[in-house]
């Protein structure tokens, strides 16, 4: 089928969805879902030239379900294809609240941020000296800082607001560490500390095999939430007697892009149940669902 017939065959069952027969409705509806993201300019521009609410809330119901589908798909690919590009992996979670959202413009932030890391490096500087480099970018030239105040909002959680508003949470902060480090071929990783998140500074760079990447590999550990202070093993131990829990190995080596996607939306899920916003809350547990089926079909 050509583009105008595509075209077509979209407006004209646009047209037919102020059907009041519950039946006819529904089948209008799943023949516009097959379209997937194509359908959504038409519904759009139906919906910003009808004064009908019942219309327009059908429509608004159907572009949300679409742009769900599609994070949902997105999602399923990239984790499934080995979850490599953590700013993907986060874009994605941040199309969940913001589907229009410009990839291409947040990239170039981001690039940015790392350029004015890469004028400051030279071969000639410890890793700690570059730590302080990428701290002193972030956290004094860019004013990034950790959101205390509202620190379980989910908006500390996207991408965009966190590059916005300067503010987030551990894990976003993290991430973002994570990119700018690794654009700059340092071996920063994440770490899935209880209650907090941290990254660790490895001896080696092994984006692809991180399980293979030991505690005994990690030089030191890095807080973003804490303007990237330096710490120890030995810290992360007390911090642990103080939660009163045991040492595990996942405390204190890297975890892989999955498990921080993971753990983000886990983050997001107690956010918006806190808010009370249980639709949005079953929507997160299906893309939580998207990691779990993949580990229960591996055991």
């Amino acid at each position: 089928m050509d583009d105008k017939s595509i075209s077509d065959e979209l407006k004209a069952l646009i047209s037919l969805l102020d059907e009041p027969d519950e039946v006819c409705f529904e089948q209008i509806q799943q023949k516009i879902y097959s379209y997937g993201v194509d359908a959504i300019p038409y519904l759009e521009k139906t919906w910003e030239n009808s004064f009908d609410g019942i219309l327009q809330a059908r429509i608004e119901e159907i572009i949300h379900k679409i742009q769900f589908d599609n994070v949902y798909m997105e999602l399923n690919s990239w984790y499934h294809f080995g979850a490599r590009n953590l700013f993907l992996g986060h874009m994605l979670l941040t199309k969940f609240q913001y589907p229009d959202l410009n990839e291409d413009h947040i990239k170039s932030q981001i690039d940015a941020i790392a350029k004015d890391v890469w004028l400051e490096l030279n071969d000639n500087l410890t890793f700690l000296e570059k730590v302080r480099i990428i701290n002193h970018i972030l956290f004094d030239v860019h004013c990034f800082s950790a959101n205390t105040i509202n620190f379980h909002s989910p908006q500390n959680s996207y991408i965009n607001t966190l590059l916005e508003t300067k503010k987030g949470n551990p894990i976003s902060l993290a991430i973002l560490y994570i990119i700018i480090a690794q654009k700059n071929n340092l071996p920063v990783f994440g770490v899935n500390l209880p209650e907090h998140f941290i990254l660790a500074f490895t001896n080696q760079f092994s984006e692809n095999n991180i399980s293979f990447i030991n505690e005994n590999e990690v030089l030191f550990y890095i807080n973003p939430f804490n303007k990237g202070a330096v710490f120890t093993k030995n810290e992360i131990e007390l911090f642990l007697k103080q939660l009163k829990l045991k040492p595990n190995q996942t405390y204190f080596k890297p975890t892989a892009n999955e498990e921080i996607i993971k753990r983000l939306l886990y983050n997001l899920i107690h956010a918006y149940e806190k808010l009370g916003y249980s639709t949005k809350v079953k929507e997160l547990e299906l893309l939580l669902n998207i990691f779990k089926d993949k580990e229960e079909g591996e055991n």
